[in-house]
């Protein structure tokens, strides 16, 4: 039996400071060395990494699929088909698999039949929708007494699994666990059997949920909807303005067989990165994911085509008209990563709000004590096209959002105009690093970032570029690019409540 080396804490909190010292060519070296890169011939990435610290491992799946794939009028699929794959596979949460099929089968006829009804509008037979609904509800019942509820869930769990979750963004979907590392083969069998053949159960069930899920988290809650009117205002035609969870007459028509086709198209090996780290042996993960993942057939991508953001000339603005707290967003069009001025708008970010000592903080929230909070962020909503750079902040009572924008534009301006002193600009750089490194000491962090970096900019090693770059970001750069970008006509804000008409 392997002996299992004991960690020693001296050494490991030391590799943080080593690498800071020594920035990305440390770093570099770390991933250049300790990453291993595998390429199924179906196309699916994998990258492992070993660190023998615990008994445990972190997975991470991400399928290079998003809100902005999908297409007009059935805005929501990508956020939907993650709830779906929940739902378990042929031998995964079901009692008797071939009962089932038979009930979806006439469901799927009856809710097809149910939603061409409704959308007749006025000219619909309400005698016939209710018949429907009622045949419908009938179908669900029966289904659902074949159906062993949330059993992946309860497989993880039973099995010391954590941190068992998934996400739907702009540009990628993701699903992700930490396991103990004796328990990756049981991960590769669910895992597989849900990118090979998952099975869309309570298909109606689920849409009626994503419904509610709207109604309270974006309906019932103001700054959601703040931003979702922000995105709608700032993009015009770049389907970064729609939202993830879909809008709602789209949600009440998700179809069965697109959301089928969706998932065939996106989620194949082809459009997939696996990211494994922790206390594993490479050989054998390969041996167990070429076993489990290596027949299911590569797939042509077909993606739709993405309108291109025309060049904004002119400030847009937008207010939300709820009875609720000020508050308030800005944003400014910019290009996307790889790009040079991208991470110098991750420097900009930092300044401006990164830590108790940023500008924002310093000045706004403790000093002038106008805002109860205010932060920047880098790359939103999406990172695979050009995106926006935001600050929002809620003011500090008796001030309004009014008085909180004409300060943040002045710090703003501060940026166009006076070189950031070199101190500051050393210190944001050795945050950045550290808050990088950070985040690759820990497996989950590691498996999140490698794998999200592969997807995204197309290889992981893009985090050693970045870093890079950090490096050489000199105060001239700063100026050059707040003035290119930072300006009035690029600029779109939204307010949320109180009375600054």
């Amino acid at each position: 039996m392997r002996k299992r080396p004991v960690p020693c804490i001296a050494a490991i909190t030391a590799v943080i400071p080593i690498l800071l010292l020594f920035g990305s060519a440390a770093l570099s070296f770390e991933l250049e060395q300790r990453v291993q890169s595998f390429t199924l011939e179906n196309g699916l990435k994998v990258l492992i990494q070993e660190r023998h610290l615990s008994p445990t491992v972190s997975l991470y799946i991400r399928h290079d699929v998003g809100a902005v794939d999908e297409i007009s009028g059935r805005t929501g699929t990508a956020h939907f088909l993650e709830h779906l794959l929940f739902k378990g596979t042929r031998t995964i949460g079901t009692k008797d698999f071939k009962a089932e099929e038979k009930i979806r089968e006439e469901l799927i006829r009856t809710g097809n039949e149910l939603d061409r009804e409704k959308r007749k509008g006025k000219a619909a037979d309400g005698e016939k929708i209710k018949e429907l609904a009622r045949r419908l509800s009938e179908l669900q019942d029966r289904e659902s007494r074949l159906i062993v509820h949330n059993e992946i869930d309860r497989l993880y769990t039973e099995n010391g699994g954590t941190r068992m979750n998934a996400s739907t963004g702009q540009d990628i979907t993701s699903y992700f666990v930490s396991l103990p590392s004796n328990k990756i083969e049981l991960w590769a069998r669910i895992e597989s059997e849900r990118m090979r053949e998952p099975i869309f159960r309570e298909f109606y069930s689920e849409r009626s949920v994503i419904m509610e899920e709207r109604r309270q988290m974006i309906e019932s809650l103001p700054e959601r909807k703040l931003w979702e009117q922000f995105l709608a205002t700032a993009f015009t035609a770049h389907p970064y303005r729609r939202p993830i969870i879909g809008w709602p007459s789209d949600i009440a028509n998700f179809n069965y067989d697109f959301v089928r086709e969706f998932y065939r198209t996106f989620y194949a090996p082809n459009n997939t990165v696996i990211a494994v780290a922790g206390d594993v042996s490479a050989p054998r993960v390969m041996e167990m994911i070429r076993k489990y993942f290596g027949g299911i057939p590569a797939q042509k991508i077909y993606r739709p085509h993405i309108t291109e953001e025309p060049v904004q000339s002119g400030e847009r603005r937008v207010f939300i008209s709820m009875k609720a707290s000020p508050r308030i967003a800005m944003g400014w069009h910019k290009p996307p990563l790889p790009s040079f001025d991208d991470t110098v708008f991750d420097i900009i970010e930092a300044l401006l709000s990164r830590g108790r000592t940023s500008r924002f903080q310093k000045r706004l929230v403790e000093g002038k004590n106008i805002a109860e909070r205010i932060d920047a962020a880098n790359g939103f909503p999406g990172s695979r096209y050009p995106n926006l750079f935001v600050v929002y902040g809620t003011p500090r009572g008796p001030h309004s959002a009014a008085e909180l924008e004409k300060e943040i534009l002045a710090e703003l301006e501060k940026l166009r105009k006076e070189p950031v002193a070199a101190a500051e600009l050393e210190k944001v750089k050795n945050q950045i690093r550290m808050d990088y490194l950070r985040d690759l000491d820990s497996n989950e962090g590691l498996a999140g970032k490698l794998s999200y970096f592969e997807v995204v900019a197309g290889d992981y090693r893009y985090i050693k570029q970045h870093l890079e770059t950090i490096e050489r970001i000199t105060p001239k750069n700063i100026l050059e690019v707040a003035n290119r970008y930072l300006k009035r006509e690029n600029r779109t804000v939204a307010v949320l409540g109180g009375t600054d008409r």
